[in-house]
């Protein structure tokens, strides 16, 4: 850490337009209001009389189904993370022909990518993955990955969907929307040259104007690999029915790597509300063959005039711009039945400029973006603006956009829950700029391309206006964010995550974090993480060579305090499970200080439970650990190595259990030799791969 300087800070967006949309349009005050059930049609075409599939030999005797939440037994997980339906099977559990890559935590790499670290590739015909269900089904989303074209772009092709032996399907599965290349802000151009001002940590310089530039290997740096696709089974499926994919014969695609499938019982499509007014009415399109952008901007006025809800039938609606709402209700039949879809599609609020949005109500409908590198200046985000008031979003599926859902504040009054992101370019959700009494729960995010849930208190006007605060992240499920962290506290005051479960992050980032830096607002209150649980969430930062920790506080751009981690379980740590760490060009002026830890569980840790670069203190009550690969403490303080001892302190509240493989007090407990401030700092410990967690 001596050495290390970060010139650059990935630079966070302030996604703005120079122009913003405005409410358009006035729908005719004598239209009929459509109050009768809207007829079940659509792509899924459930057919609930027919018989279950017909029964057939697999290539093999199947393995029983295996269900797990984050790559592990769901009895791990038990109370936290988000509630959902549908039930996932990991590729490498279930019966294959095919390849198995990983396991492997190595940026850059199919493996790493892959939810558990393992997936499996499929090379020819006779290839195949074949999952058992566990209980009924109508559907599934296949999580994958194929290759990318030679040029960029994609590939695209078919797999063969079979049931209990017969085929019941074709899917076609696209790499248009992944594989991207280079330093931040991406390319999907496997030929373009890295950004010569930005950090390269491959060669652990930034190349400077009068440099020669050096000569990287191309594509350079290759990562997000996968996408996903959500497939209708169209037969009502048993328990103990099989499900196989597998490539066709003659295929052109050279190779497609399974990682797991998600199966679900998909239900009608949702009548109209009481009294709402229907957009087919105002000519919007189900077909998708014609925009239905106007459509539905004379819909939405309508509605919000009757003060009655909008409501959206099955369909796949062309919208290639925003729809700007305001104190309005738009429901779609279900996210599996009513799709708006396009190049640049979303839902707005008015930004707070423009006075913002209240009383706006989302739910039950699709948002498919065509987004395939990451532009920050692009407005081309699934849910945005302001949406205060007491505003809800609820059960929508969002993929293929910039970021999910980014909120621009100041305003108070905010709930998301129950909604499905996957397949982002940048965020999950972010909630910018002064937010206050938002809850975001429940929700299910997978393959971001930057933080998947992130509170940032970006500083613009003052410390107290844009402070997001009274704020809480709750029984979130954040999976494979390939960038930054699953979740992210960006100063502000008085935040909660709460019960929430986060899995493996690859690179410049960690499970949970809690950092000082771009431009926010600094730590005030108390700042909660509680009853948490990660999972191989530890990662090599490749700037600064050493590992993080499932929980990462980061002081770089001014001390970070009042933090309290309670009941959270760290699981499976490549390295460590709690890094408190200062940028070594402030290391003298910003530390960490009044953290407590209390009830804690770290079962698995590669090097060690804590590791501290920073001055500082912290308190520890009720921390458990095993299987722990080094020292239970790692510190080198603020690296000034006095005789006094370290320049952070460990506080010891009693009841902190478990030993590691202490190298100075072998088979004593974690954290008495070092309390209060023994030094044993070390760049490089020894890493120990950690067993697979297990109940305690």
């Amino acid at each position: 850490m001596r050495n290390i300087v970060r010139t650059r800070e990935i630079t966070r967006e302030n996604p703005r337009e120079n122009t913003r949309e405005n409410t358009r349009g006035n729908a005719p005050a004598n239209r009929a209001r459509i109050t009768s059930r809207v007829a079940a049609t659509g792509a899924l075409a459930l057919v609930a009389t027919l018989a279950v599939a017909q029964p057939g030999l697999a290539a093999q005797q199947p393995k029983p189904g295996v269900e797990t939440v984050a790559g592990i037994s769901p009895a791990l997980t038990a109370g936290r993370g988000a509630s959902v339906p549908f039930v996932e099977q990991e590729a490498e559990n279930a019966t294959y022909q095919g390849t198995l890559v990983g396991p492997d935590r190595t940026p850059y790499t199919l493996a790493s990518e892959a939810s558990g670290r393992s997936a499996v590739t499929l090379k020819g015909a006779k290839d195949y993955v074949q999952f058992t269900l566990t209980r009924p089904a109508n559907a599934m989303t296949l999580r994958y990955s194929i290759p990318d074209s030679a040029t960029g772009g994609g590939l695209t092709g078919p797999v063969d969907i079979s049931v209990n032996g017969h085929k019941l399907t074709s899917a076609t599965l696209t790499s248009q929307f992944s594989w991207l290349y280079g330093t931040y802000p991406f390319s999907n151009d496997p030929q373009a040259d890295p950004n010569q001002d930005w950090w390269l940590t491959e060669c652990g310089c930034v190349p400077s104007a009068t440099t020669p530039a050096p000569v990287f290997a191309k594509p350079f740096r290759p990562f997000h690999f996968y996408s996903e696709l959500r497939i209708p089974l169209v037969l009502p499926l048993k328990k103990g029915d099989t499900v196989k994919v597998s490539l066709p014969a003659g295929s052109k695609l050279p190779s497609a790597t399974i990682d797991l499938a998600d199966f679900e019982q998909v239900g009608l499509p949702k009548a109209p509300p009481r009294g709402a007014v229907n957009a087919w009415l105002y000519g919007a399109d189900p077909t998708g063959r014609r925009s239905s952008a106007d459509a539905l901007d004379k819909a939405i006025a309508a509605a919000k005039k009757r003060g009655v809800a909008l409501y959206i039938p099955p369909g796949r609606y062309k919208v290639d711009r925003h729809l700007v709402v305001d104190d309005v209700t738009i429901q779609g039949a279900g996210s599996w039945w009513t799709t708006l879809t396009g190049d640049g599609v979303g839902v707005y609020g008015k930004y707070v400029e423009d006075g913002g949005s209240k009383r706006v109500h989302l739910s039950d409908f699709a948002i498919v973006g065509d987004v395939r590198e990451r532009v920050d200046d692009d407005q081309v985000n699934g849910i945005g603006g302001a949406l205060g008031g007491g505003s809800t979003v609820e059960r929508l599926y969002i993929q293929h956009t910039k970021v999910g859902m980014w909120f621009d504040g100041p305003f108070d009054g905010l709930t998301v829950k129950d909604n499905v992101i996957v397949d982002q370019i940048a965020d999950g959700l972010n909630l910018r700029r002064g937010i206050s009494h938002a809850t975001v729960t429940n929700n299910f995010i997978r393959n971001t391309g930057d933080d998947a849930l992130a509170m940032w208190s970006n500083q613009v006007t003052s410390a107290t206006a844009d402070a997001d605060h009274d704020n809480v992240f709750s029984h979130n499920t954040v999976l494979n964010p390939t960038l930054a962290n699953g979740i992210a506290i960006y100063g502000g005051h008085d935040n909660k995550v709460v019960a929430n479960v986060v899995a493996d992050p690859v690179r410049e980032g960690s499970g949970l974090h809690a950092g000082q830096r771009f431009g926010s607002t600094p730590f005030a209150g108390r700042t909660t993480f509680q009853d948490n649980t990660t999972v191989r969430a530890s990662t090599l930062d490749l700037n600064w060579k050493i590992g993080l920790g499932a929980l990462w506080v980061y002081a770089l751009e001014g001390s970070v305090q009042g933090i309290d981690v309670t009941g959270d379980h760290y699981l499976d740590n490549g390295y460590n499970a709690i890094m408190l760490v200062s940028e070594w060009g402030v290391k003298d002026q910003y530390g960490i200080d009044d953290m407590h830890f209390k009830d804690v569980q770290v079962d698995g840790a590669g090097t060690s439970v804590v590791s501290a670069r920073a001055f500082g203190s912290a308190t520890f009550e009720n921390v458990d650990v095993r299987n722990v690969g080094w020292a239970g403490v790692n510190n080198c303080g603020s690296f000034h190595f006095a005789s006094t001892g370290s320049e952070f302190s460990l506080v010891d509240l009693g009841g902190n259990d478990g030993t590691d493989n202490n190298p100075w007090h072998p088979g004593t407990n974690w954290l008495t030799p070092f309390v209060p401030n023994a030094i044993t700092c070390n760049d490089a410990p020894p890493v120990v791969t950690p067993p697979a967690p297990s109940t305690w």
